[in-house]
């Protein structure tokens, strides 16, 4: 069953689940466009006869959950991606990370690259030919201990949008996402099938006809959100 925050005849915002691509899939693997196309056909919400469309605006990475807005149209997507291009899309995640950081709030800002397979990023050295600038910022909002390892909860806004970016300068100042096998460190072995706390828990967005500003919040669950939002 799909989680629809809000859909139009030009719109449709959705909470994309955890291990679900967010764009049309290879080797047939479950993906959102996919399953979205089903929805409105099944809830009789597209013309008869006729496949629906639904543009890509961002992504998430396949591990990631989290909010997610789709155009209905090619207009609306057109309109939706020039927003993202001018920075009219505001996106919030929260994460668990390993570690507590030294500030409260602070910013960090990096140069990322990827490796030539592109299924790997690093932080390399301003001015690096392939290094791209990543900027994010974050505010500390809980702590916890658990088994004698401290994890701390934190909001995280993107002023740019890398490549594995969070999970990267996270990792790069010794506080992995808790569940990240990739990034997290040998000294980190978490078991398979660990869900990544990361979660694009707010979007906001200007809506393509009319303007009007759209805003959809979310709480986190599963995994390590536990911890902090259920009581665990």
């Amino acid at each position: 069953m799909e989680e629809i925050l809000f859909a139009d005849s030009d719109i449709l915002v959705a909470v994309k689940p955890a291990g679900i691509e967010s764009q049309a899939a290879r080797r047939f693997e479950p993906d959102m466009v996919s399953r979205l196309k089903r929805y409105l056909v099944v809830n009789k919400l597209c013309t008869s006869g006729k496949e629906p469309y639904i543009g890509v605006i961002h992504r998430l990475d396949k591990p990631v959950s989290g909010i997610m807005v789709y155009g209905r149209t090619k207009n609306a997507a057109a309109r939706l991606s020039n927003a993202l291009q001018n920075g009219k899309i505001k996106k919030t995640y929260t994460a668990v990370v390993c570690g507590k950081p030294v500030n409260t709030v602070d910013n960090f800002v990096d140069y990322l690259e990827k490796t030539v397979d592109g299924n790997y990023s690093h932080v390399v050295d301003k001015g690096k030919t392939g290094g791209k600038r990543a900027e994010l910022s974050y505010r500390l909002v809980d702590t916890r201990e658990e088994a004698g390892q401290i994890l701390s909860l934190l909001e995280i806004r993107l002023m740019t949008g890398r490549h594995h970016q969070i999970r990267v300068q996270l990792s790069s100042r010794g506080l992995p996402i808790y569940g990240d096998r990739k990034y997290g460190g040998p000294e980190r072995d978490f078991p398979v099938g660990t869900p990544l706390a990361l979660c694009a828990s707010k979007l906001s967005f200007p809506h393509p006809k009319t303007g009007r500003e759209m805003e959809f919040s979310m709480t986190p669950a599963g995994g390590a959100f536990e911890k902090f939002f259920h009581g665990e």
